[in-house]
């Protein structure tokens, strides 16, 4: 997903900022609340997803014994070390079924989605820019073909092998099963005894949108060794006192090791009108809360135009009456406020022609 970055501007200086939003508000109260109301947020509508093919097998961890059927795989072990775990095929059609099977690395999407290395090369021939990670680890031997009768249940065993200098930590993989183009996956949380360090960042901070439709953006990055579970604040402190943030929730991501996700957070408590410092504060267990800080000027243009309509009505009279007193005083004329003197309570004039009286 590409990354949206606003073009640089000359800033405003934050005296004009402040005297623009006082002005902007003394307007509002006078009246003119009403136009900046922002819309009523209409409900999303629900959408009724379309029935899925019956895709006639599935794929998920074999359960151990009679214990419940687990959603994912979870090995863990010293470098140097090789673990074994099994993958149950079922076939629930009428036909015989050929899955192949292969390991593959798993990643976090620009948005935050967990998704897998693809199998085959990239475009052009070369293969992924990306060096193997513990995708390559797994191996399923000989079984990695598996031909399953019809409404049968095949048990497929699979070793991971930890190379002796593999680094202490999570190391996010998946089991991949193909057959007819379509992919079934199935997480494997591997981690590698050793050191672990739990430490992300937010960074990139900026407001999207404005009134119910605003939106923090941000972007999170993973600087430990072990996946994360964040949750996130908002806090914001405007020019006429505190604004309504958002209270710390957990996002629905799992931040992956040395991954960087750019997300975004809805704001309906933002402003109208104000000048506001935002902070983030983002936390995950095991890691030191991090924080982020960023500004935001809420304008409603509209209203601006009508005050610097009137500001400029105001500024036209103002200079009008000046030139009208001006040039009443360079026709010799008594100043507009001051009454004429009669004729004869006037001084004598004095001729002064040299000569003494």
């Amino acid at each position: 997903m590409p990354v949206l970055h606003t073009p640089t501007s000359t800033p405003i200086p934050t005296p004009v900022r402040r005297l623009c939003t006082a002005l902007l508000a003394a307007a509002l109260l006078l009246g003119a609340a009403g136009a900046a109301t922002p819309a009523a947020a209409t409900p999303a509508a629900t959408a009724t997803p379309a029935a899925a093919d019956e895709p006639g097998w599935t794929a998920e961890p074999a359960a151990g014994g009679a214990g419940p059927t687990r959603p994912y795989f979870y090995l863990a072990g010293p470098a140097g070390t090789v673990l074994e775990d099994r993958l149950a095929l079922t076939n629930t059609s009428d036909r015989e079924r050929t899955v192949t099977l292969r390991g593959a690395d798993a990643y976090n999407t620009a948005d935050g989605a967990l998704a897998v290395r693809p199998a085959t090369p990239a475009a052009g021939g070369r293969q992924n820019s990306e060096a193997p990670g513990a995708g390559s680890w797994i191996s399923f031997g000989a079984a990695a073909t598996v031909k399953i009768p019809p409404r049968t249940r095949a048990v497929v065993p699979f070793t991971v092998t930890l190379p002796p200098a593999s680094l202490p930590g999570d190391h996010p993989a998946a089991v991949i099963a193909t057959e007819d183009g379509r992919e079934a996956g199935v997480r494997v949380h591997l981690r590698v005894g050793g050191p672990t360090l739990a430490a992300l960042t937010v960074e990139d901070v900026s407001v999207r949108g404005k009134g119910a439709r605003a939106v923090v953006a941000y972007t999170l990055v993973n600087r430990g060794n072990v996946a994360l579970a964040p949750e996130l604040a908002l806090r914001a402190e405007g020019l006429f006192g505190e604004v309504p943030g958002r209270t710390a929730r957990a996002l629905p991501v799992e931040l992956l090791p040395g991954q960087r996700v750019s997300l975004t957070e809805p704001w309906p408590g933002a402003p109208v009108l104000d000048d506001v410092a935002l902070t983030l504060r983002v936390t995950a267990p095991g890691a030191a809360p991090a924080t982020a800080t960023a500004s935001a000027w809420f304008v409603p243009w509209g209203i601006a135009a009508g005050v610097g309509a009137g500001l400029l009505g105001l500024g036209g009279v103002v200079l009008a009456a000046l030139l009208l007193v001006r040039g009443r005083r360079a026709r010799g004329g008594p100043p507009a406020d001051e009454e004429p003197v009669p004729a004869g309570n006037r001084a004598p004039e004095h001729e002064l022609t040299g000569a003494s009286r």
